[in-house]
């Protein structure tokens, strides 16, 4: 019997396919004979006495790069009636990212495998994450109090600040020793103190990009795409214009792969990005991590297969 697959994700329609991810898995997944279907957060529902179902919209890939996809059927299928769930909707982390995640953990109860598993979400949202794993970040302050906010740079002179529900680079502001626009930037970001804020020290490596290091499995991948900021950007994401090189991993990126990637996947994520600058981690993410097409296309190495291959073990 084929085996079937439901990605939780956003509207196919708004595939960029020459670079998105999930677009890479469900062609692997395909590849190796799985049915694949999708569907988004919002169509997935639980009412009392039935199990947790989604909208799932059956899909086969065409291989046509602008209808790249076919809708077969269009069902409310119970979530465990698939051999597996892959939930990669895209940040934010916000209220209806939470709910998704119970709704998911109900399937769960009910048979469902889900990849990445919802509590492990729920546990490590993607900037916090990396408070367990303080010995490999910058200085790192996480607040609501704009006064800290000011002492930390006095301390550190040269600081990137950051929202906690970010994605894409966005809302990240710099602020160098003359400390100029700092009280604005608090004020946007902070809101009055209703808000909470991630610090970092800024890391003068990033001009040799932000390094995507992909565990999956527990395993890193053996190159990583390291994100170049351009011109005077100070962002390396892809998503704010920076330059993608995939590179083998360093020594450190090594060292920092096989201390935290074990114990993560250890806890369900499966496959899990972390972002390094230098031999530091600035962020965890467990969300939708990404980077594959752009790896497996500068190095040769199939991403994509690793994920699969991982997927496979995991469920038996």
């Amino acid at each position: 019997m084929t085996q079937k697959i439901l990605i939780v994700a956003d509207p196919l329609e708004s595939f960029k396919i020459y670079k998105d991810t999930t677009f890479a898995m469900m062609r692997e997944l395909q590849r190796r004979g799985y049915a694949l279907a999708t569907c988004e957060p919002e169509q997935m529902q639980w009412h009392s006495g039935q199990p947790v179902t989604a909208l799932a919209r059956h899909v086969t890939l065409t291989g046509d790069a602008h209808a790249w996809f076919k809708t077969t059927a269009e069902v409310r299928d119970p979530l465990h009636s698939f051999d597996a769930v892959l939930m990669r909707k895209d940040p934010p982390f916000d209220s209806e990212f939470f709910y998704a995640t119970h709704l998911l953990e109900q399937a769960e109860r009910e048979g469902a495998r889900v990849f990445n598993h919802p509590r492990a979400l729920r546990d490590h949202p993607e900037k916090l994450a990396l408070m367990e794993f303080a010995r490999f970040a910058p200085p790192t302050l996480v607040t609501r109090l704009p006064a800290a906010i000011r002492a930390f740079h006095a301390e550190h002179k040269d600081i990137i600040l950051k929202p906690l529900d970010g994605m894409g680079g966005m809302g990240i502001f710099r602020v160098g020793p003359d400390g100029m626009n700092l009280g604005s930037i608090i004020e946007t970001l902070n809101q009055g103190g209703s808000t909470s804020v991630m610090v970092q020290r800024y890391l003068p490596q990033i001009v040799e990009g932000d390094k995507r290091l992909l565990i999956i499995g527990g395993e890193a991948a053996p190159f990583c795409l390291a994100r170049i900021p351009q011109g005077s950007e100070i962002r390396g994401n892809l998503a704010a214009g920076g330059k993608g090189v995939a590179k083998p991993l360093s020594e450190s990126d090594w060292a920092i792969a096989r201390a935290i990637g074990p114990q993560l996947a250890a806890r369900g994520l499966l496959l899990v990005g972390l972002d390094v600058i230098g031999d530091k981690v600035t962020e965890i993410n467990v969300t939708s991590p990404t980077c594959f097409q752009e790896i497996q296309q500068q190095t040769g190495f199939d991403v994509p297969a690793m994920f699969v291959d991982a997927l496979e073990k995991a469920l038996g």
